[in-house]
């Protein structure tokens, strides 16, 4: 199967990564919009035509199906690309819906971009009790390589000390950026379960395997640094600069 996904940057490596390592023997044409990153600050406007732009090109490339790896897309814009494509696309925040309300959580702390958050979309659909918080400066930092500054620790330490006092089950990484900062998360939090979007789509999807294995990365800004990070997530595969 061809399978195309795309996102405003890296963090939707880390579904691509799940979906690899689950599913190895598939095609797959990932575009990250690095240009227009971050996806979180911007209008549904804006949002709409740069998703617009992405799919197009990945039916270029005769995908048979479509990710939509990006929290801030999938909350606000899902049902309008759906019935707009006369292709399949499946979006990160249904199957973590699904999952959440067949979970024994009954108290969830989200993390997503200010786009997410206020779209409510988890209070809207998720059975349980839910506090969520916008946490606008992770990507940047993320896309930056900047998580070893005191910067970091800092908006680490405002966005996450609500969860200490507030005794939730579980936190929903409800960005595919932050399982890149898993690790500080986790450290930070301690023994809370963290929900991340790539391995519950990644289970909750069912490809047969097939016998041919092809990844085509693409972004629409490409300098070093990028480089550097890609490699990093995903291992050493060549990266092409595309503009749309």
């Amino acid at each position: 199967m061809r399978i195309g996904i795309f996102d405003s940057g890296l963090g939707g490596l880390t579904v691509l990564k799940s979906l690899i390592e689950k599913y190895p023997n598939h095609q797959y044409y990932y575009f990250g919009d690095t240009i227009n990153i971050p996806y979180g600050e911007k209008t549904k406007e804006q949002l709409l035509q740069f998703s617009d732009n992405i799919i197009n090109f990945l039916m270029s490339k005769k995908v048979d199906l479509i990710i939509i790896a990006c929290g801030t897309i999938s909350s606000n814009l899902y049902d309008e690309l759906k019935n707009k494509y006369n292709i399949k696309i499946i979006d990160v925040i249904g199957p973590i819906i699904t999952y959440l309300n067949n979970s024994d959580y009954q108290r969830i702390g989200i993390i997503a971009t200010t786009m997410t958050i206020k779209s409510k979309i988890f209070e809207k659909k998720v059975n349980k009790y839910i506090i969520s918080v916008p946490c606008p400066m992770f990507v940047p930092l993320i896309e930056n390589n900047l998580l070893d500054t005191l910067e970091f620790e800092e908006f680490l330490d405002e966005y996450l000390s609500n969860f200490k006092e507030k005794m939730i089950d579980a936190l929903v990484l409800g960005c595919t950026h932050y399982p890149l900062i898993k690790k500080q998360i986790k450290e930070y939090l301690g023994n809370i379960p963290l929900v991340d979007m790539g391995e519950i789509i990644a289970n909750q999807l069912t490809l047969q395997n097939e016998d041919t294995f092809k990844m085509e990365l693409y972004f629409s800004k490409v300098d070093n640094k990028l480089i550097k990070n890609v490699h990093n997530i995903i291992g050493e595969y060549e990266i092409y600069e595309k503009k749309l």
